[in-house]
């Protein structure tokens, strides 16, 4: 259910970045349910099995063999288990980008209301 509802949502989202100079990779279905199971039975449950970075590192090196330039880590946990040292690709993490986003925001705003 979690990758159905992922899978509908990237599609409705794809259509906006259309003119961007952009392409992706996604990860197959079976990839993105065994994702989902580690992310679920494991990395919430605060367990780091190295086996678990061996099927992430193979699926981005297949993304990477695909022409992916990077991989976004979207959710909060695989930061966890995946990081630019170990992954065959360099990672975005989300979560790490969008706190530096609103903090770099939160600073211009108090700067801004400073200059008043």
């Amino acid at each position: 259910m979690m990758a159905q509802l992922f899978a509908a949502e990237f599609r409705a989202r794809k259509r906006s970045w259309t003119g961007l100079s952009l392409s992706w990779v996604m990860q197959r279905g079976s990839e993105r349910e065994e994702i989902n199971r580690i992310i679920m039975d494991e990395l919430v449950c605060g367990v780091f099995k190295p086996k678990a970075v061996a099927y992430f590192q193979r699926v981005m090196d297949r993304m990477k063999n695909a022409g992916c330039d990077a991989v976004i880590l979207g959710c909060t946990e695989i930061p966890l288990l995946m990081n630019d040292a170990n992954s065959p690709l360099p990672t975005l993490d989300s979560t790490r980008l969008l706190a530096r986003a609103a903090l770099r925001r939160a600073i211009q705003s108090a700067m801004a209301l400073a200059m008043d």
